[in-house]
């Protein structure tokens, strides 16, 4: 056994650590297009003390440590770039407290979207939180961590906008408590004191998020979805604007896909709407059908598909195409709803281009505030000449989206290199500043947000 092997037995138990070439292989890769690249060792720890040590032995020995949560990033970014130790977080999966009057939870970072989701409908079912429409294993620490979104989005904005306070764990191994917990208030707000936002959308290159409080919100007992379709992507900047402006929707997401044929061209408009009782609910369908979007169907622009009950939440990862060997990633990107037509033009370019069955998504985010847009990109896994197409076309969109004066959202390497050229000089020295203090070794998921 050598030297760091055996330092990690003696923080987390030989259980818990390995450094087989079977088990290492499985952390290589994410499933996105990612290069695959091998840590040396794996842990996976069950305590913030146990992150601690791990970081502080990897600080002595001048190692790389990459955070893992549910390992469903498809971007490359728990991918170990440069090797060196990974954390599968997946063990800290305790749901803390739960304060059901001030609407909130407190969670490790290893809890799941999905267990939290169900231990809200077991014990506190007048409460709920933003889903981000992935699957149930992703965790919530790692959502935020991407500054990632939900299916509340469109009225409270992104799940990171959510976050009450957190515990981190820095680079040196110190722990830092964030937010209203810091001066020992609990854990129900992350405001009025000084920000210090160094570790949401930083991909763990500034820190570990060890514990997190994220706001809940009201489980209305209806639920459902309505359809309804558009001819023509022009329609949809104003038909989204006229949605919002109601305030009646819980989540507002437009796509169009290539397939099934007979759908491709036409631009769909799911529209989440929650209620208490029947009179609330066709209260707020008169409203958002009849009157809000009842001009285009008037018109012959438009059609209502129908509105159907749900009891589990929508996915919007599963409006993507799914090629033979089960392979996809997407580009995503914060773009004000204006660009939706130009965004969906020149991404279905890209896509036919690249033999590629076209997908595009757009969800509300706040107010109408922006959009988050992604154009998906399907592959089989079998076929490396498919991967090999699908990172071209990822690529190229990347570009894309800074041509048409958007954000790239959770980029991969490729997309945070295009950032970082287009930065402005005075950020770029800040945040290389930051880096440099916080972790003077430079051991954080290196080879993410390289500033310094």
């Amino acid at each position: 056994m050598d030297s760091i092997y055996e330092a990690l037995v003696n923080i987390v138990g030989k259980e818990y650590v390995s450094n087989q070439p079977e088990e290492l292989y499985i952390y290589s890769f994410d499933l996105g297009t990612a290069e695959p690249c091998q840590p040396q060792y794996v842990v996976s720890p069950r305590a913030t003390e146990h992150i601690q040590g791990i970081v502080r032995l990897a600080n002595k020995e001048k190692i790389p440590i990459v955070p893992l949560g549910g390992g469903l990033s498809l971007a490359g970014l728990a991918v170990p770039l440069k090797g060196g130790i990974l954390l599968d977080l997946k063990r800290m999966d305790s749901i803390i407290e739960v304060n059901e009057n001030a609407r909130y939870a407190v969670v490790e970072c290893g809890v799941s979207q999905g267990q939290l989701t169900s231990y809200l409908e077991k014990n506190y079912p007048r409460l709920t939180h933003s889903e981000p429409g992935a699957p149930p294993a992703a965790t919530l620490a790692g959502n935020v961590m991407i500054h990632g979104q939900g299916d509340l989005a469109q009225p409270y904005g992104f799940n990171s906008d959510l976050v009450n306070g957190l515990e981190v764990v820095l680079p040196t191994g110190e722990v830092c408590h964030i937010g209203s917990v810091a001066i020992g208030a609990g854990w129900f707000t992350n405001h009025p004191l000084p920000d210090v936002g160094l570790f949401l959308g930083w991909c763990g290159t500034t820190g570990i998020i060890t514990k997190l409080s994220i706001r809940l919100f009201p489980c209305k007992r209806i639920r459902g979805v309505g359809t309804f379709v558009l001819e023509h992507e022009d329609l949809v900047p104003e038909a989204v604007y006229k949605l919002t402006h109601t305030q009646m929707a819980e989540d507002i997401v437009a796509f169009s896909s290539a397939i099934p044929p007979f759908a491709s061209e036409l631009q769909q408009i799911t529209v989440n709407i929650a209620a208490d009782s029947e009179k609330e609910l066709e209260f707020k369908q008169e409203i958002l059908w009849d009157d809000t979007l009842g001009e285009y169907i008037h018109r012959g622009e438009g059609a209502y598909l129908g509105f159907v009950r749900h009891l589990q939440r929508p996915q919007i990862s599963k409006t993507s195409d799914y090629k033979k060997g089960g392979g996809f990633e997407y580009v995503g990107s914060i773009v004000p709803i204006q660009r939706y037509p130009e965004c969906y033009r020149k991404g279905r370019e890209i896509s036919e281009r690249h033999g590629i069955p076209y997908t595009v998504t757009g969800r509300c985010v706040g107010a109408g505030h922006s959009m988050m847009f992604a154009w998906t990109f399907a592959f089989n896994r079998a076929d490396p000449e498919t991967i090999i197409q699908a990172r071209k076309a990822l690529h190229e969109t990347d570009d894309l989206v800074l041509q048409l004066g958007g954000v790239i959202w959770k980029p991969g390497t490729y997309g945070q290199k295009l950032i970082l050229e287009r930065l402005d000089p005075g950020t770029k020295e800040l945040m290389g500043k930051i880096k440099r203090l916080i972790d003077p070794n430079g051991i954080m998921n290196p080879g993410n947000w390289e500033v310094a």
